[in-house]
């Protein structure tokens, strides 16, 4: 597949050196010569220093022939701009990333597709998302849901006192067939388990479960539940403030946002309604101890810096915060984070990856999502006509050895899969996988 990114930015990096691992046909262009560069040294792609929404630099870097463009510059005017130019150049498909959500309406996606944008991405109000799921489910690390939550995903850290420790995934199985352990992160390590495989304290599980049986999963994995009301969040970045407003729509949560940046803080509080605004310093710990983080419920952090994210989530653990989340860009650091045990961490890059990078598949697959916790990913397929994971039942389709199968939705139902389950044409398939395996999923769902 022929693909050109507009945007050397993070975004676009991190999403050009992903699809090179896939034999793709990359191309990178941006103003930056310098950074192109460097980003040339280090993964096999083709860059071009141009502008984005210019037509010369667009027809240079095949446009007309391209199956996918992207347009990830910091200016959602130039991507928008970039992807009309696009499909008149002759770009199959093009994707957008905007800063508004009020381009997400349906009604203006319409619009934008009439005009030649595709589809539109906006990184930070997916991440919004995830952190008030995450302090809506505040048991896990990561919660997915697939279908209006017909199956949902929790990434658990396993307590030593769990029920499930040093037990078998069959053993699990047969005295919990509600849930079943899908992916597992050990010593920075992903595992795509199998039935020997051992359950250890301290492991970070991805189980798979449908909604009403979560309260069972929470139980045996060691987790005690708590209700989050009082939150406060560090940074009136797009995401803080995001998350600011998605709580307020909520209406049952009590939300500081302490802000540094004067007019960022005047910003805040005309686009915030219910919450408080403080014009502050958030490194000063003794400030957010008057500010009364003792008492909160939980922590965000999502200043832009990571290394202030996670200290600042650190010293919330250590004061007694029982759930923190930490906006963490820096990919090295994700690790680390994860191993003093932030909680949940939230990563623009991971988010915008996973939502782009299923248009490069040729099997239909209406969700992705790059893991945070581990290196494994999950997907839903669509199950097609004459497909082969129609032809047999789970056990005997000879999936890859780094895939699993974790449950189906078919209908207005959802379950977990095991070797007995058949899978029909129409069926959602959950799976998870390791990313070198991706590509071969596909000669199973097509």
């Amino acid at each position: 597949m022929k693909i050109v990114i507009v945007g050397a930015g993070d975004v676009g990096t991190h999403l050009a050196k992903l699809l090179s691992n896939d034999d793709h046909d990359i191309v990178l262009l941006d103003d930056n010569e310098e950074k192109l560069k460097h980003i040339a040294a280090h993964i096999d792609l083709m860059t071009i220093a141009g502008v984005a929404h210019s037509i010369s630099d667009q027809q240079e870097a095949g446009v007309a022939k391209a199956d996918l463009f992207i347009a990830v510059t910091p200016s959602e005017e130039r991507n928008l701009v970039a992807c009309i130019l696009a499909k008149d150049l002759g770009a199959a498909k093009t994707i957008a990333r905007v800063d508004s959500s009020e381009y997400l309406k349906i009604s203006n996606q319409d619009k934008f597709r009439e005009l030649g944008v595709d589809e539109l991405i906006y990184p930070e109000n997916l991440a919004a998302k995830e952190i008030c799921t995450s302090l809506k489910q505040v048991g896990s690390r990561q919660m997915l849901q697939f279908s209006g939550g017909k199956l949902v995903v929790n990434a658990i850290k396993v307590r030593d006192n769990a029920s499930i420790v040093n037990k078998t995934l069959e053993e699990i199985s047969k005295a919990h067939p509600c849930f079943r352990a899908v992916s597992i992160n050990r010593n920075n390590e992903t595992i795509i388990p199998r039935g020997k495989d051992v359950i250890l304290p301290q492991d970070v599980v991805y189980f798979i479960s449908t909604q009403g049986d979560m309260p069972s999963l929470f139980n045996v994995a060691g987790k005690n539940m708590f209700e989050v009301k009082n939150v406060m969040i560090l940074g009136g970045s797009r995401i803080g403030l995001k998350t600011a407003k998605r709580l307020e729509e909520r209406g049952n949560y009590n939300v500081k946002v302490i802000e540094m940046n004067k007019d960022r803080s005047i910003f805040a509080a005309d686009f915030l309604e219910k919450s408080l605004i403080i014009n502050a310093d958030g490194r000063d710990v003794e400030l957010l101890k008057e500010e009364g983080l003792e008492t909160m419920d939980a922590f965000v952090a999502v200043t832009g810096n990571a290394e202030t994210n996670i200290l600042s989530c650190h010293l919330a653990k250590r004061l007694g915060v029982r759930r923190t989340v930490a906006e963490v860009e820096n990919l090295d650091y994700i690790r680390l984070a994860d191993e003093i045990g932030i909680g949940t961490l939230i990563n623009k890059k991971l988010i915008a990856a996973s939502y782009i990078y299923r248009f490069t598949m040729e099997a239909e697959v209406s969700i992705m999502k790059c893991l945070t916790a581990c290196d494994a990913d999950v997907l839903e397929f669509i199950a097609k006509p004459d497909s082969k994971v129609c032809r047999k039942k789970v056990r005997d389709i000879n999936f890859p050895e780094n895939a699993t199968i974790g449950g189906i939705i078919r209908g207005n139902s959802g379950f977990i899969a095991n070797g007995d389950t058949q899978i029909e044409v129409g069926d959602k398939v959950v799976v998870f996988a390791l990313p070198n395996v991706l590509k071969k999923l596909e000669k199973f769902f097509r």
